[in-house]
């Protein structure tokens, strides 16, 4: 089905992320699943393509491009074991915190180099006894004149092995709750700041997953955003855009596990005959096709509330929920339809199998989706 939300320009940019990810990431995904994550080099390349931070103003270096350009580089990307999410980590998640809720002063040191790739960025929230429920997170600060004094430890971040800085959710008054929750900008060079190594995970492993550890971090209070106790706040203005990126991402990986899958079946020969041609093989790939529609159509539609300023976070709940489930039924029809070969690693169906997994957790796991989503029935 044509879509009608994306022009020629997009069209264009789709080329050259194409491009990009064929020549600078492809060639490198099997050296990164080997070290468990990819270098910082990588966002150099990528801000060199002018692939990072599409929404940033050009007041801050940004091409003030819109939010449909990290949509293509979600869509594009997500075949690459979902690369794209580490890149919108840092230019639509990250970047928007300091742009939506950092001071001037904030905003002009730090986003004209996540353009640039020159600094990268992660998001500390989650921790080793509290995720979803962020309202449970005891990363803590004592204030001391001109400084925050963060200590308290993260787990489970993206980018956390090659970022500069990370947006770190710490509470500032741990009697107040969700009202205690405040967010700092936290320069990873910081004495008593520690990086983990590269977590090992089944799925995903050429993506840079690790531990942020915080031990008396003296953090100046210029680097807080917006005021003390509004970090619960910014967090649920923020998180409709996050949930709809892993959406959008499901969505595209299903498309090229069905691709992959079509390609496989139409070329192995089963009793004299292509697999393609088997009754069974036709209803699974018709049954896969029609989900992969819906999921396509309901996410388009999402975007367009986006843009309009319209998505709530139910809607985007729902998106997640749903076309995450979706993309794990998807791999696992591709694996089963690859027979023997579907379990073995050198197909990407293997690879999208596993990395699929995470999915349903990363971002709120799906039974907080729901939870979410039955809060307004």
């Amino acid at each position: 089905m044509k879509r009608e939300l994306f022009s020629t320009e997009h069209d264009i940019f789709r080329e050259s992320v194409r491009r990009f990810l064929k020549n600078e990431v492809g060639p490198r995904m099997e050296t990164w699943e080997h070290n468990g994550g990819f270098g910082h080099d990588i966002f150099t390349l990528a801000g060199e393509a002018g692939l990072l931070c599409p929404s940033v103003p050009e007041a801050y270096d940004g091409p003030d491009a819109g939010l449909l350009y990290s949509a293509v580089i979600l869509e594009e990307a997500a075949e690459y074991s979902n690369f794209g999410l580490s890149l919108t980590m840092h230019s639509e998640i990250v970047a928007n915190y300091i742009l939506h809720f950092g001071s001037e002063a904030l905003k002009k040191a730090y986003l004209p180099r996540m353009v640039t790739g020159e600094w990268v960025g992660a998001l500390g929230m989650t921790e080793p006894n509290a995720g979803s429920d962020v309202k449970a997170l005891k990363t803590k600060v004592v204030r001391d004149g001109d400084h925050y004094v963060v200590s308290g430890s993260k787990i489970f971040i993206s980018n956390a092995t090659v970022c500069d800085f990370a947006v770190v959710a710490v509470k500032t008054d741990p009697s107040a709750g969700a009202k205690g929750l405040s967010l700092l900008v936290i320069d990873t060079n910081l004495p008593g700041v520690t990086k983990g190594p590269p977590l090992k995970k089944i799925g995903l492993k050429s993506q840079d997953t690790g531990e942020l550890f915080f031990d008396e971090v003296r953090v100046p209070a210029g680097q807080l955003l917006g005021g003390e106790g509004k970090g619960f706040s910014y967090m649920m203005q923020e998180l409709p855009w996050e949930r709809l990126q892993l959406a959008i991402s499901a969505v595209a990986a299903a498309e090229a596990a069905y691709g992959w899958t079509l390609e496989y079946v139409r070329g192995r020969q089963a009793f004299g005959q292509a697999v393609a041609d088997f009754q069974n093989t036709r209803f699974v790939l018709a049954e896969l096709k029609t989900e992969i529609a819906l999921g396509r159509t309901f996410v388009d539609r999402c975007l367009t509330l986006l843009l309009r300023g319209e998505l709530d976070a139910q809607a985007a709940s729902m998106a997640k929920y749903w076309c995450s489930e979706m993309q794990g039924r998807v791999v696992d029809a591709g694996v089963q339809l690859h027979g023997g070969y579907g379990f073995m690693a050198e197909y990407p169906i293997a690879r999208a199998y596993v990395d699929a997994r995470a999915q349903r957790i990363y971002g709120g796991t799906n039974e907080i989706m729901k939870e979410l989503i039955s809060r307004n029935l």
